[in-house]
């Protein structure tokens, strides 16, 4: 074996045991995830219904939805036309970083779309701006029509009487609005850029302001078959009238939502249940929003499982040099 040839053995060997590494850990925590989240639901004895798998589609679907749009943000921002974003490598690299949350830190998730970038030459720096603009776009589409939604369906009472875990998030959005404003925005990033890269951030990687809300709408899109899965099961527990609708799907989307944010709550553990059964229980019994929000928690990880699915089926159709 050749000198030249002996790091480049082992920096495949590397390789292949940081990606076993990382799949063996994703595998696992699904896996644990997956086994409580039935352990929780088995005593119901629920009957199955058919609607569970198309809420489950419904889920899985949400996560390609939001891939394209975070490659669109970024063919839009790339100023170099050789590192174009395919679609089939926005929705793989989408696909991967939603299923790296599942190792604790959720810091996997930024890490995957950087080091891609790196495979494929476009900037890491547009990629870092990009992961921002999609996360504060999902919350801002998450919690702003969700709260409206809740505030005319439910009135103001159900915001003043749990303060700690509604309006506390909703106050979050205010230094999140930042982002929507490209000159602070460029500040923000430019200043750490300075010092660490030594170098300044083009102001084309950031958003105008026209195209900041009309990405903030498109993200509704995902959040809005978020909602969409969640009344199909909701409607399969307990008798769910077309006037609350609305009101359900803004209940999980708020829930998922501040789940996230969770580290502003007190007791973050279990956040997203407990926004859920708070909301539903003005329409239904306790033990009914209960059983929806256990239900839902399950079958939004068997859609991780068809996540994962589609990663793999559409990672083979991307050169094997660009594949996240």
């Amino acid at each position: 074996m050749t000198e030249e040839s002996a790091p480049r053995w082992r920096r495949r060997a590397l390789r292949w045991a940081l990606t076993v590494l990382i799949v063996g850990l994703v595998g696992y925590f699904f896996a644990v995830a997956l086994w409580d989240n039935w352990d929780a639901i088995a005593a119901e004895q629920l009957a199955f219904s058919p609607w569970w798998i198309l809420a489950t589609v419904v889920f899985a679907l949400a996560v390609p939805l939001t891939g394209l749009l975070w490659g669109h943000m970024v063919r839009v921002l790339d100023t170099d036309p050789d590192g174009r974003v395919s679609v089939a490598e926005a929705i793989a690299v989408q696909c991967a970083s939603w299923l790296l949350k599942y190792i604790p830190g959720q810091v996997g998730s930024v890490v995957n779309k950087v080091v891609w970038a790196g495979k494929k030459g476009v900037s890491r720096s547009l990629v870092l701006i990009t992961f921002v603009y999609e996360n504060v776009f999902l919350q801002f589409a998450s919690i702003v029509p969700s709260a409206l939604i809740l505030l005319l369906s439910l009135g103001p009472e159900i915001f003043g009487e749990n303060a700690t875990l509604l309006v506390v998030p909703v106050l979050v959005l205010v230094p999140l609005a930042a982002v929507l404003y490209p000159p602070v925005f460029h500040r923000l990033v430019s200043i750490p850029a300075r010092r660490a890269l030594k170098r300044e951030v083009p102001k084309e990687y950031f958003l105008s302001t026209g195209r900041t809300l009309a990405y903030i709408v498109g993200f509704l899109g995902p959040r809005a078959l978020n909602g969409i899965g969640f009344v199909m099961i909701a409607a399969t527990v307990s008798t769910v009238p077309p006037a609350q609708w609305l009101p359900f799907a803004a209940a999980y989307v708020l829930a998922g939502a501040i789940g996230i944010l969770a580290f502003f709550v007190p007791s973050g553990l279990g956040v997203r249940e407990a926004v859920i059964v708070l909301v539903l229980s003005q329409y239904i019994p306790v033990a009914e929003a209960i059983v929806i929000s256990l239900l839902a928690r399950l079958l939004s990880t068997v859609g991780d499982g068809l996540v994962a699915l589609i990663y793999i089926g559409i990672r083979r159709t991307i050169p094997k040099e660009y594949r996240p």
